[in-house]
């Protein structure tokens, strides 16, 4: 551990003040998302604890603010803040979710296609031109468009837009590696093809796929969170960031603006701090761009 704290890494992040601040935002909305359900009083999706004669309350600070709703309520008397910390939980998981599903298919392929090269190369590599050919949010909403919606069916769309991205950075760091002598030497050994992609391929090539992994999660909620807000991401019976700006948007120009900005601003400032921390990795694991 000592030497963990007194290594280069540590002592560039404690002096990066971006980083630790995202790092800060990132913890505090974890520890809502985890926790926040234990601190809050009331269960937003639980019909018997809501209250018609409560909605729309403005946020506590304003006039007419009830102390017991601090961000307000919505029009079916739902706190405003308790709605924000259910609706993480499924935009954080769902977030990191896609983000494992697509980096295992993605790496697998890269690595398989910088290995072997050849026909196998030029397939996978075509179709993922073809796919980068098209917007991100294009194809997920296509899918969720023909398909349905779900969570099940959210993961398999942000899946299906997101191993492009880890299968071109896999398939690059590969093609560099297996040009070096150690791999020569671990072919001469005997070693298997498998043996030299787990043993000496795959730990060398995770230094982008950590940085790719760190931004992606962030893209992933804010693919989630558009999904939803137009009506084809998760049903109304979950919570979600995205629909709570929904339903929110619907009264917006009421002057009930409460309801839609609170839950913009929480997603604004989660994807602001992983940006931030995910900059930081990409900085200091790239000796090129210190």
């Amino acid at each position: 551990m000592n030497r963990l704290l007194s290594s280069e890494f540590v002592y560039n992040y404690r002096r990066n003040i971006p980083a630790v601040l995202g790092t800060v935002l990132v913890l505090v909305f974890a520890f809502l998302a985890i926790l926040g359900p234990f601190l809050v009083w009331q269960d937003p999706y639980d019909v018997s604890q809501l209250e018609l004669m409560d909605s729309f309350k403005p946020p506590v600070w304003l006039e007419g603010g009830d102390p017991r709703y601090l961000l307000g309520t919505d029009g079916q008397g739902r706190d405003v803040l308790a709605s924000i910390i259910y609706g993480a939980r499924i935009s954080a998981f769902i977030g990191l979710a896609a983000m494992i599903c697509s980096c295992v298919i993605g790496t697998t392929l890269g690595l398989i296609s910088g290995y072997y090269g050849g026909m196998l190369d030029a397939v996978i590599m075509r179709i993922a031109d073809i796919q980068l050919s098209f917007p991100s949010m294009l194809i997920a909403l296509f899918l969720m468009s023909a398909f349905g919606n779900g969570i099940g069916m959210i993961l398999i769309a942000l899946t299906a837009v997101g191993w492009v991205v880890y299968a071109r950075t896999v398939r690059g760091s590969t093609l560099s590696e297996i040009q070096k002598e150690y791999i020569q030497a671990a072919r001469v050994a005997g070693l298997s093809d498998a043996q030299i992609i787990r043993r000496h391929v795959l730990p060398n090539v995770l230094t982008p796929l950590i940085v790719v992994s760190t931004i992606q999660v962030g893209s992933f909620i804010l693919i989630e969170a558009s999904l939803s807000f137009l009506g084809v991401g998760v049903p109304i019976t979950e919570p979600s960031l995205g629909l709570l700006v929904k339903e929110g948007f619907d009264v917006l120009f009421s002057g009930i603006w409460w309801t839609s900005a609170f839950p913009g601003l929480f997603i604004m400032f989660l994807v602001f701090g992983i940006n931030l921390f995910g900059d930081f990795l990409r900085d200091e694991l790239n000796p090129r761009l210190r």
